[in-house]
């Protein structure tokens, strides 16, 4: 399938320390648990907790739709629960792209019940004009409007996370 580099990885880890320093700098020395949402934002959170001055808590989360539905039909369930608790702690949620924002705000509901002092979001990719509900990306790492993108953790059937940079597949479904 052939694929045009949108972001490349010199872009990619420019945009990752400037997250880092302004992360660092909103949480100082705040109690933050810092979740990556799995599979998709693995290889931006792992570049992203490097590039942080402080050091937070780490966890991570996996989220499954019943049969492949969406979570726009409130299908979604946790694969993989958080094994720390976030009583009291800011939370930062890492995922790869927001687009139409239903599994965030899905998450985001989910972990308000657990009485954090804070939750935000940093997404490697903000896709904000497809939102269909009203969730912010705090911390967006590049905003892109359309292009079907893989790469740095993103996949398309499971392949293509490896790539060094995100890529938008052209003539995907």
């Amino acid at each position: 399938m052939e694929r045009r580099v949108v972001f490349d990885k010199d872009v990619i880890a420019k945009r990752v320390e400037e997250l880092g320093r302004q992360i660092s700098a909103r949480y100082a020395d705040e109690p933050l648990v810092c979740v990556c949402v799995l599979k998709g934002a693995y290889v931006f959170f792992a570049d992203l907790m490097r590039a942080l001055t402080i050091d937070p808590e780490m966890d991570f989360v996996r989220l499954a739709s019943y049969a492949g539905e969406t979570s726009r039909d409130g299908k979604m369930i946790f694969s993989k629960d958080m094994e720390i608790s976030i009583e009291d702690k800011h939370v930062l949620l890492v995922e790869d792209i927001v687009d139409t924002g239903h599994s965030m705000k899905y998450l985001t509901q989910i972990l308000q019940a657990r009485n954090p002092r804070s939750i935000s979001i940093a997404a490697l990719v903000d896709k904000a004009e497809r939102r269909e509900v009203d969730i912010v990306v705090d911390f967006p790492g590049f905003s892109l409007d359309k292009g079907f993108i893989v790469g740095y953790g993103l996949d398309y059937a499971e392949k293509y996370r490896g790539l060094d940079g995100v890529y938008e597949l052209i003539g995907t479904p």
